[in-house]
């Protein structure tokens, strides 16, 4: 964080300082809230949670270098005490970004978020330096936390926003201010939460809403290939910009293949050029990611050829995203466990159905949660599905939602030994370890309460015997 005194941080949160001996000592590390996190300098942000209440370790985080702690009240060391922690958080960030000068960027959507926001941080990165969310940390807590690690020599703050109901984007967009906005789609996640797509369509929009206006440098940068985001146009005063395949898009994808390994490659095309892109990443859908990056970088002054080699260089940033490993024995191992709703589990797939040209494949899925009433019918789509790109094998981990799977599969004309349904992660592992031959691709997704991550690692430690090469 940029350097701050007690006495001002005090002022600016509205709190009163506690056993603090001088109030113009001032904070020059990161502010955290995890006390293994805490070093010289530090604030630490004592959250009460139902398990763990941070002002128990007040004393400790103080000896290991913190300068004070805030918090909801004294704690026998240096403390500023407020009425709400997570409110003075936010007031906390939105001075350090008033303060810092730098050019804020902030995207939603309902699937994608963090690839994006990966790929506009390794892009801006090569013009100047970024500061950008670190995984998925992209609500009240994790977005001002983010926003504080900026420094002064920070020229662009990338946040993803994320949110699970009506005022929630409104309210992150209040702590920090963004110039460019980005909407990258309006899908089925959450959707049990809002209630159907035209909620979310209202609630991911409150991101262009709160944007400046096209003379005050606002830019909102939407999906032309997606007419809930692209009716969003009506909604800002700031300058709208389209991203998509579509003809009518400023930052456009043409001749889309994908390479024998599954990699996208495009021409870009944006206002000012066109270069040629191969990204490393796996899977069609990085390209209406890279082309949202894209017209973040372009807005922000970097050429097409520029962005083409950034794009084509950069890597995944973040676990469990389409992490892809090669078993010494040939076995590749997918492992794009994190979360999953229907669009990201229907590009995964697809995904598999390209690396896995000439190889067999198997899919190992799990509960998508939080889709309400549509829960019966996404599942069984997206069972149908891996039947359509000729899966080889779909495997249907836990209970009742996987039944669905299983069951779409069955009704597309999945016979015989083409899908099965376990129990659990570990009856997964069992199967894959008797069946798996050298050559074969594994895709492993689900959402996150799943915790199909433990499939992909044991997978990865049974063909450990000699080093396993990352690609």
């Amino acid at each position: 964080m940029i350097a701050l005194s007690l006495a001002e941080i005090a002022a600016v949160v509205g709190g009163q300082t506690h056993d603090i001996p001088d109030p113009a000592v001032q904070v020059t590390g990161p502010v955290v809230r995890d006390s293994r996190e805490v070093v010289s300098g530090s604030l630490f942000v004592a959250f009460a949670g139902e398990r763990v209440d941070g002002h128990d370790f007040a004393r400790q985080v103080v000896e290991a270098g913190a300068v004070a702690v805030l918090g909801t009240r004294p704690v026998g060391v240096p403390a500023i005490v407020v009425d709400d922690v997570q409110t003075a958080l936010g007031a906390l960030a939105r001075h350090v970004v008033q303060r810092l000068g730098a050019t804020l960027v902030a995207l939603t959507g309902s699937a994608g978020k963090t690839s994006t926001k990966d790929l506009i941080a390794q892009v801006l990165q090569r013009k100047a330096p970024t500061v950008f969310t670190p995984g998925s940390l992209n609500n009240e807590i994790g977005l001002p936390l983010t926003a504080l690690s900026a420094t002064e020599e920070t020229r662009f703050l990338v946040l993803e926003m994320g949110a699970r109901g009506i005022g929630h984007i409104r309210y992150l967009t209040g702590l920090t201010p963004p110039r460019i906005g980005l909407v990258l789609n309006v899908g089925s996640a959450h959707i049990g939460e809002f209630g159907g797509r035209e909620q979310i369509a209202q609630a991911k929009g409150e991101l262009v809403e709160a944007l400046p206006s096209e003379a005050d440098g606002g830019a909102a940068i939407l999906n032309a290939d997606d007419p809930y985001v692209r009716a969003m146009a009506s909604r800002t005063k700031a300058k709208v910009i389209l991203f998509g395949e579509s003809g009518e898009a400023d930052v456009r994808a043409e001749n889309v293949r994908l390479t024998d390994s599954g990699q996208p490659s495009f021409r870009l095309h944006t206002p000012s050029g066109a270069s040629d892109v191969t990204m490393r990443l796996y899977g069609e859908h990085h390209v209406s990611n890279a082309l949202a990056a894209a017209a973040v970088a372009h807005e922000l002054g970097m050429s097409a050829d520029e962005i083409a080699v950034a794009l084509s260089e950069a890597g995944s940033l973040s676990r469990w995203r389409m992490e892809v490993t090669e078993r010494p024995d040939g076995v590749t191992i997918v492992n794009d466990a994190y979360n999953a709703n229907p669009e990201s589990m229907k590009a995964a797939l697809r995904a598999l159905a390209a690396m896995g040209k000439g190889r067999r494949t198997w899919a190992v899925l799990g509960k998508m949660a939080e889709l309400g009433d549509e829960a019966l019918a996404e599942h069984d789509a997206v069972g149908r599905l891996a039947v359509r790109l000729n899966v080889s094998k779909l495997v249907a981990v836990g209970g009742r939602e996987a039944a669905w799977l299983q069951l779409g599969a069955y009704n597309e004309g999945s016979w015989g030994e083409e899908s099965v349904h376990v129990s659990d992660a570990q009856a997964a592992v069992d199967l894959l370890r008797s069946e798996l031959r050298p050559g074969d691709v594994v895709l492993v997704k689900a959402s996150r309460s799943v915790g199909l991550e433990k499939v992909a690692e044991a997978l990865l430690e049974t063909g450990a015997e000699g080093e396993v090469a990352a690609r």
